[in-house]
């Protein structure tokens, strides 16, 4: 199992400077390369300070100017945003410049504020995304493609210039129900899932879900890889791990407002507001923790048959805390998991995935 660190991008303090989050982001992408980790991953959000990234795949192509060995994922681009007429052929360009690292993450959007103050209701965003990744496949497998649909009908034309390879870069689905990470698995995606708060028996089916299409696929799914998004971080003490709880808590109140709430901004920033989940609850759902904690909170993903797991660590805007955890945890927990998916690594404790 190898191990992705995610960048939310998360832009709360205007007075730091969106420069500096980004700088900070290249710099963290840099260690993290230096350091084995098999990937780092960017989104893309618009109009709000959560996830503030209007532009995952230039972040991905200066990323790779940057780097030599890390995957670049973005985790994920929001299709129903985008003309499929001109977004494959800068899908087509970010992949020339990515040299073959790009793995393009692609789903429907998650807020409906900034979708709908973009045109797009939350309503239609299934449909859209549905229809928008057909025709995107269609543009980078096939030319002269013409198309007659509910929000794609043009004539035929061919994007230029052509993908390397026939269908473009590897793709990623984000999906969370196992009947969905099935059927996108048996189509050939790369799947990005999560654990819901702890439910150790969704994730078994997740899994379960993953594997048993990828099995009934055979050789034409076996490169294909399921990771699995856990916001993480290392601590030394029950006083660090208060503070990053805090945090996060502060984060997860605005997340909540645009997420399933009631989408209140003003001037780009999200509102903090009250939540059901307390702060012990939070614990449970999240890993912060000592090293031997994470070793052994990882240690089920292993086992079921998890590649990856995506780190989502920024959820603190301290890049020297950052810093330090992406080292960390290449030296202290990494090791432990120097096996492929499946095995069992060493671990002190029976726990079940956090």
């Amino acid at each position: 199992m190898d191990f992705n660190i995610h960048f939310s991008m998360d832009h709360h303090d205007k007075a730091y400077g969106g420069k500096r989050i980004y700088n900070d982001m290249f710099r963290q992408c840099i260690l993290a390369d230096k350091l084995g980790y098999a990937s780092v991953s960017v989104t893309e959000h618009h109009l709000l300070e959560l996830g503030a990234n209007p532009a995952p795949l230039t972040s991905a192509v200066k990323i790779a100017a940057q780097t030599k060995n890390v995957e670049i994922l973005t985790g994920v681009v929001v299709l129903p945003l985008h003309d499929m007429r001109t977004y494959a052929g800068e899908v087509v360009l970010a992949d020339y410049f990515c040299d073959g690292r790009l793995v393009l993450g692609v789903g429907r959007g998650a807020y409906a504020y900034e979708m709908e103050r973009l045109g797009v209701p939350m309503n239609e965003t299934l449909e859209r995304f549905d229809e928008s990744l057909n025709v995107l496949q269609a543009l980078l497998s096939e030319e002269e493609v013409s198309w007659k649909g509910n929000y794609y009908n043009f004539e035929p034309l061919t994007i230029m210039p052509r993908p390397e390879k026939r269908g473009g870069p590897r793709m990623l689905m984000s999906a969370l129900r196992p009947e969905a990470i099935y059927h996108s698995t048996k189509r050939g995606f790369n799947i990005l899932t999560t654990p819901l708060h702890g439910d150790v028996q969704h994730f078994n089916g997740q899994v379960n879900a993953f594997l048993r299409a990828k099995d009934e696929m055979g050789e034409a799914g076996r490169e294909l890889k399921l990771t699995a998004a856990r916001g993480a971080f290392l601590v030394k003490n029950d006083a660090e791990k208060q503070a990053l709880l805090e945090t996060a808590d502060n984060l997860w109140q605005r997340f909540d407002n645009v997420f399933t709430g009631p989408g209140i901004v003003e001037n780009g920033l999200a509102k903090a507001l009250p939540r059901k989940q307390t702060l012990e609850e939070l614990a449970e759902n999240m890993i912060i923790c000592s090293t031997n904690e994470m070793i052994d909170r990882l240690a089920p993903f292993q086992e079921l048959g998890v590649d990856r797991v995506s780190l989502d660590i920024s959820f603190t805007q301290n890049h020297a805390a950052c810093m330090e955890m992406i080292q960390r945890f290449a030296e202290e927990v990494m090791p432990h998991f120097a096996k492929p998916a499946g095995a069992a690594p060493e671990r002190a404790t029976g726990k079940e995935p956090a």
